[in-house]
């Protein structure tokens, strides 16, 4: 089993910027992708952004230019920079790796992002 630890989220006003945090442990083969997603209250659960092993980015186009996906080369971690942060942004952020060695997928069990004045 791989367990995903998040942290980094809270309350924040609009504009406002916060840094999600996961780390990734445990029965770890080859984790080649990892990303973030997010669910608002009655909303479905959205990709945000992710990024695979040799660093290549995808952003949800709601989100381009005002968050950055990062990985720290050699560390099962990632981050969500998240800047210029709107009201819609307002959800709960999961982290998702994806274990090409064992061909299976983990989440994190997510921490809310709540963007109000």
């Amino acid at each position: 089993q791989v367990q995903l630890v998040e942290s980094g989220g809270g309350l924040v006003q609009p504009g406002g910027s916060l840094r999600l945090s996961c780390a990734a442990s445990g029965s770890i083969v080859n984790i080649n992708q990892m990303a973030w997603y997010r669910q608002a209250p009655g909303k479905s659960r959205e990709m945000v952004a992710r990024i695979n092993y040799p660093g290549v980015t995808r952003y949800d186009e709601s989100v381009e230019g005002r968050f950055t996906i990062s990985r720290e080369n050699g560390k099962n971690t990632v981050d969500l920079q998240m800047n210029k942060l709107k009201p819609e942004d307002t959800a709960i952020y999961y982290c998702n790796v994806w274990d090409a060695g064992v061909n299976r997928g983990y989440w994190g069990n997510g921490t809310l992002v709540t963007v109000s004045s």
